[in-house]
């Protein structure tokens, strides 16, 4: 297993698990059998409806809680709220702290946001710290006006989207660039792409572990989604195989600089001081 080491020293694995759209009512028992694959990051957010029971999923594994990095995102809006919010989510998940925690978009308070998380850091409540969404500008603006350099930005990042640009400045402040949708999330048949499956046929491994290998040979972790046991499975089998410079030259050329989530909204982004 590929790991990386966050610029504050915390090690996490260089796939993780992703519970966004895996409802309440399955989400514990996911974790569980995730975290029994092999898993041992596990990716939820307080939007997500799903923080407590991937919590309890954690909690009930059998793992123990020092290998397991539990990554949540902040759906709160400035200081206070987000103040808030961290308690509720250690509250939610019954857990003692959260490795860790992101802003799941930009809003209008950024620097009361990140201020909450910086603080919440400090006292030992979370590991470590970043966004989630955030373009260059506005990373450069949190980096501007806090101690705490982000351990990580969490960016819509695929085969047709390769975010090279991005990938090159988040390296430059020592940020790891973090993937969601690594697969594309299924909107832009992305999987059935002929590169892609000529590559798959090649190594004997499909099109998703090929694409899922690529990004972290690219030094992205990724943290693919899935409802089918055997998809979570495949998805975590990545390691038996290595792609040549041919293979990756030829996945590289497929980058369209194309799409297929909802990219980085614009409105609610006022700079607040503090």
């Amino acid at each position: 297993m590929k790991t990386f080491t966050l610029n504050n020293g915390v090690v996490v694995t260089a796939i993780g698990y992703g519970t966004y759209q895996t409802p309440a009512s399955v989400a514990e028992q996911n974790v569980i059998d995730a975290l029994h694959d092999g898993y041992r990051l596990v990716d939820t957010a307080q939007d997500y409806g799903n923080e407590g029971e991937v919590g309890a999923g954690v909690r009930h594994s059998g793992i123990p809680r020092d290998q397991i990095v539990f990554a949540t995102k902040v759906d709160t809006d400035g200081y206070k709220e987000t103040t808030e919010g961290i308690d509720g989510s250690l509250r939610r998940t019954g857990l003692d702290y959260i490795d860790l925690m992101i802003i799941h978009w930009p809003r209008r308070d950024d620097l009361g946001t990140y201020k909450a998380l910086e603080e919440a850091y400090k006292a030992g409540k979370i590991r470590a710290i970043g966004l989630s969404n955030y373009n260059e500008q506005e990373t450069q603006n949190i980096i501007d006006h806090f101690e705490t350099v982000p351990a990580i930005n969490q960016i819509e990042t695929h085969l047709y989207w390769q975010q090279r640009r991005m990938h090159r400045y988040l390296a430059s402040k020592g940020i790891l660039h973090e993937a969601w949708a690594p697969l594309g999330e299924g909107g832009a048949h992305m999987l059935s792409d002929p590169v892609l499956v000529r590559i798959a046929e090649k190594h004997g491994k499909s099109p998703a572990q090929v694409l899922l290998r690529f990004e972290i040979d690219e030094d992205i972790l990724v943290i693919p989604k899935s409802l089918n046991p055997a998809h979570v499975k495949d998805n975590f089998d990545l390691f038996d195989f290595e792609l040549d410079e041919q293979d990756k030259a030829d996945l590289r050329a497929r980058d369209r600089r194309t799409q297929v989530g909802w990219g980085w909204p614009e409105n609610m982004r006022v700079e607040m001081q503090y």
